[in-house]
């Protein structure tokens, strides 16, 4: 790329790994990047390297904190009892956003995906196993996202708790088959949340 300036070419490099960023968006990225005022620029700078240096999983749930425990898990006010499986952390912010839910968590960090290579011991199924059994949970809500994977990961770990005095449930119906939570509206995901049902 011989018509732009090797850091040019480095940041379009590296903005193009982005998912969903082609060559074209990265290019514009660039270019907006560029013409930011430099208190701008440097400042979306440090919010990244923040972010990479300073976040970390919740030692308990698997959530996004900056301490050893996020935020949900410090909250007594929750319900103890009341332990909601996601896949991913915004997953978690999405049912947080609906303002329906206040249980507790445990984020999964992907979902069973045989064609990816992705298996449950690359999950944290285990401790979740682990949090069940050791724990006081009156139930467990399965919420992965209705997909193929998520489906069949919600019914590998509703086997493995089965052997626990634990109410399993799923997410109603509510949310699209094949939609992805994070996408979903806030009144979807109320419903899929009151009208869960036994898995």
């Amino acid at each position: 790329m011989s018509e732009v300036t090797q850091s040019v070419s480095e940041l379009i490099a590296q903005l193009g790994k982005l998912p969903g960023i082609g060559r074209k968006s990265a290019e514009r990225l660039a270019y907006h990047i560029l013409r930011m005022h430099k208190d701008e620029a440097l400042a979306l700078a440090e919010a990244i390297r923040n972010v990479k240096q300073n976040v970390r999983h919740c030692r308990v749930c698997y959530n996004l904190a900056e301490q050893e425990l996020c935020a949900i898990c410090l909250d007594q006010r929750r319900k103890q009892d009341l332990l909601c499986v996601v896949e991913q952390p915004r997953d978690l912010l999405a049912l947080e956003q609906a303002g329906v839910y206040d249980g507790l968590y445990h984020v999964l960090l992907g979902r069973i995906a045989p064609l990816d290579g992705i298996g449950p011991e690359q999950l944290t199924i285990d401790a979740l196993v682990r949090r069940v059994r050791e724990g006081a949970f009156k139930e467990v809500i399965m919420a992965t996202n209705p997909t193929v994977e998520g489906d069949g990961t919600a019914l590998y770990i509703s086997n493995l708790l089965r052997e626990f005095p634990v109410r399993i449930s799923r997410l109603a119906r509510g949310v699209t088959p094949g939609s992805v939570l994070e996408f979903a509206n806030k009144e979807i995901l109320a419903d899929a949340l009151a009208g869960r049902q036994e898995f």
